[in-house]
């Protein structure tokens, strides 16, 4: 039985800036996710605010919302096997430095807050943050 999910990926201001946008799309699609969607935006603090609404009590909050809000960000419906899961092992851990060898974050991310993307914690969490950005 396939387990063909949806995850949502966000590549961040950082990466943008610096026109990491195709190479990064091509490491999803080398490693059999595909593109469903994708759209380039610039999201408010507010709508930033409310997409990273979990975080809310956390210390970093205020500089992530601000930080997502700061420049264009490339928005991706990701699909393919267990895309959820596929999306966090090419991602890599959050922080840069603790990343794996060949992960996003290890080849492109600049330091904890400027990792380069952002990718669903669960399937649950893909479907809302999808339709979050996509209006589903």
């Amino acid at each position: 039985m396939s387990n063909t999910e949806q995850t949502l990926s966000i590549i961040k201001p950082d990466a943008v800036e610096r026109n990491l946008v195709e190479e990064i799309k091509n490491i999803f699609i080398k490693n059999g996710l595909k593109i469903k969607e994708s759209k380039k935006i610039h999201i408010t603090k507010d709508e930033a605010s409310e997409f990273y609404k979990v975080h809310q009590s956390k210390p970093f909050y205020n500089d992530l919302c601000s930080y997502l809000s700061s420049g264009p960000i490339v928005v991706m419906i990701l699909e393919g096997e267990n895309a959820v899961l596929a999306n966090r092992k090419l991602m890599g851990a959050t922080n840069p430095k603790d990343a794996e060898a060949d992960t996003i974050r290890n080849l492109f991310g600049i330091s904890i807050d400027k990792n380069s993307v952002h990718g669903s914690d669960s399937k649950n969490n893909a479907k809302q943050e999808i339709e979050f950005f996509f209006k589903i």
